[in-house]
């Protein structure tokens, strides 16, 4: 398991650039909205700890895990300057093939935003076997991958600032 051992939460906030001014959007799937959730309040809390602004941080909720490509286009269209957007869901193995298009959609969706616009969207979609790895990895024994996909927004926004120089 390639977070046996690992907490993903964690970070080390002298390592990371200043963030106070940057503007982070989150598009939040509604599906297992106890996982999403959770991620949400594992980015947020992640995001405010390393300095961004309360009001500098938009979110956007969307019905399922596949509306989430839409919901990024749009958030990045309606609010001017935003840089960086987190895309939370979670899709959970059944027994048909939905969640291998599910997972595939959506992953060439934000594939797909990160190639053709200048806003980067950090993928924070977890697609696990079962409900109790998705626990362990948004708040429970892996910590909560809402807070590593909050990092890695600041720093892509520190990336894309630098860039335009």
């Amino acid at each position: 398991m390639a977070t046996a051992g690992t907490d993903l939460s964690f970070y080390d906030k002298s390592e990371l650039p200043e963030a106070k001014d940057f503007r982070i959007g989150i598009v939040v799937s509604e599906w297992n909205n106890d996982i999403t959730g959770n991620l949400f309040q594992g980015a947020f809390d992640a995001l405010t700890d390393c300095g961004v602004l309360k009001e500098n941080i938009v979110r956007w909720d969307v019905p399922g895990s596949f509306e989430l490509i839409y919901g990024c286009k749009k958030i990045q269209e309606s609010y001017d300057m935003l840089d960086a957007v987190i895309a939370i869901g979670n899709v959970i193995q059944g027994e048909t093939k939905h969640f291998d298009f599910v997972c595939h959609g959506v992953t060439q969706g934000i594939t797909d935003l990160n190639v053709k616009s200048d806003i980067p969207t950090i993928f924070c979609v977890l697609t696990d076997n079962t409900k109790q790895q998705s626990i362990d990895r948004s708040g429970g024994k892996h910590g909560n991958k809402g807070a590593e996909a909050a990092i890695a927004a600041i720093k892509m926004a520190q990336l894309r600032k630098e860039a335009k120089f």
